[in-house]
């Protein structure tokens, strides 16, 4: 008798022991079968900690809510609870405040794809700022930002000839709000073209356009990077003058079609685009670097225009590209001997 229970102590030690080594493994969900699983090739359920379960919906147009990953712990247990996958919707997580919609069957939301919206102001003295249609996307993205809606005013920016009884604005930009009365004049001999008064109304726009001034003269001529002027410059000039410009030594004139040598006054501003294309400038040192020297002559800082077709040849070694470098608006590639 003493023995048995000896033997039936072990027996149940041993069942004890087996019961606890038993491998701690991670249950598959039931409602799988709405998703393509990647990442367990040849592996069935029950999955092993450490395991990774990769997820997308079986349908292209549908949204996952949730981790696309999850990971089996060694308690048995999943990281993050398997995702869902649903019609994606497009979520109202914008304020609404002084917006009016159409067709917006929910204000609270979400809205599903295909659905489109007009949006206006609730208030005839506010002004839309942003697209007024707006339609949900399948991938459950609005189709542009919600718009917003500000209150309104009218803008005006005036030419150098031209004033404004404004006060408190000096720029060329001014804003008054709906209801105010604007006097323009013009300076400089200028002719005023329109109505001298206007007045912003309820919706943000001018009563009647804008006025202009035409004609005037126009101080001494701006000054420009790395060039100046040929002729020494006025102190007035009438609209239609013009001035030339020079670029400095080693400077190139750029004559591209959007650019000039001349700047012209017109209705009391001056106009035009001028642009000096920087040389290239490469010293000894640089030259010791990268093991060049130049072709011909004695050794000397470089210094080209725009254009230059600049020949470099080894100190010694072995040289890695082109021997011919070309100056291109103060940017040169310089070949390297090895």
């Amino acid at each position: 008798m003493k023995y048995f229970k000896i033997f039936l102590f072990l027996l149940l030690t041993i069942m004890d022991v087996s019961t606890n080594a038993q491998e701690v493994t991670c249950e598959e969900d039931q409602h799988i079968n709405v998703y393509i699983l990647m990442g367990h090739p040849g592996v069935a359920a029950p999955y092993k900690p450490g395991h990774i379960l990769v997820f997308r919906c079986t349908d292209g147009n549908m949204m996952m809510y949730g981790q696309r990953s999850i990971e089996c712990l060694s308690n048995g247990k999943w990281d993050n609870p398997y995702p869902k996958c649903g019609v994606a919707m497009c979520p109202i997580n914008t304020p609404v405040q002084n917006l009016k919609f159409e067709r917006f069957p929910d204000i609270e939301g979400p809205i599903k794809p295909g659905h489109w919206m007009t949006i206006s102001c609730t208030e005839p003295w506010m002004k839309l700022k942003g697209q007024r249609e707006i339609t949900c996307l399948v991938n459950g993205e609005w189709s542009s930002a919600f718009p917003r809606c500000e209150e309104a005013t009218c803008a005006a920016n005036l030419t150098p000839n031209m004033r404004s009884d404004v006060e408190g604005q000096p720029g060329p930009e001014i804003s008054v709000k709906p209801g105010h009365t604007i006097t323009f004049s013009c300076v400089r001999g200028a002719q005023l073209q329109g109505q001298n008064k206007i007045t912003c109304r309820s919706n943000g726009e001018w009563d009647t356009p804008l006025p202009k001034c035409a004609g005037g003269s126009c101080g001494p001529p701006p000054t420009v990077e790395n060039a100046d002027t040929i002729h020494m410059p006025k102190r007035q000039y009438n609209s239609g003058e013009r001035v030339e410009y020079k670029c400095f030594d080693k400077y190139t004139m750029d004559d591209r079609p959007s650019y000039s040598g001349f700047m012209t006054c017109h209705n009391a501003e001056w106009t035009g685009n001028i642009y000096c294309l920087k040389p290239c400038s490469v010293t000894l040192d640089t030259m010791d670097e990268k093991g060049i020297k130049l072709k011909y002559g004695e050794p000397r800082k470089l210094f080209s225009p725009h254009k230059d077709a600049i020949q470099f040849a080894c100190q010694r070694g072995e040289m890695i590209g082109n021997p011919f470098s070309i100056c291109n608006d103060g940017v040169v590639i310089l070949p390297v001997c090895v």
